[in-house]
């Protein structure tokens, strides 16, 4: 069982002092030269975020939002097919640029496209589900009378 032990005044202070510079102190990184150098809030809570991904076995990938991609690249982060891609591509839907005779999209490019792509899959599932629950279809049950008649019959 843990005993109290009286603290000073001037102990309490230096506590609370301490205490008190850890919650204000930069995050740093240090490298391994020894050099250290601080790290604003946000890429601090964005390493956090990077090394607990990791640690769940996530796979992560860092790109720069100007990087450019070739239409193979672009079309594995959308997870169709090249054709498809140039496809969008050539409809307008997707902004790129050629390099020589080859395409090239920026990754900004092909992420807002995704995410686009994505809220527009969202919003024609709810609505189908919207209009079947309206129709009633969530709140039936299956039918199986007809499966007990051809059991009988086959009896």
């Amino acid at each position: 069982m843990a005993e109290n032990v009286p603290v000073s005044l001037r102990e309490q202070r230096e506590v609370t002092d301490i205490y008190n510079k850890l919650r204000e102190a930069a995050a740093k990184l240090v490298g391994p030269d020894g050099k250290t150098e601080v790290l604003p809030n946000n890429v601090y809570s964005f390493l956090c975020k990077l090394l607990g991904d990791l640690k769940a076995g996530s796979s992560v990938t860092i790109l720069q939002s100007n990087a450019q991609l070739t239409t193979m690249d672009a079309s594995k982060m959308l997870g169709v097919s090249r054709q498809h891609l140039v496809n969008l591509l050539e409809k307008g839907e997707i902004p790129f640029h050629k390099v020589g005779t080859h395409r090239r999209v920026y990754a900004r490019e092909v992420l807002a496209y995704k995410a686009r792509r994505d809220a527009a899959r969202r919003k024609a599932h709810d609505d189908l589900v919207r209009a079947e629950h309206a129709e009633g279809g969530y709140e039936m049950e299956p039918d199986d009378s007809d499966t007990r008649e051809r059991v009988q019959r086959t009896a």
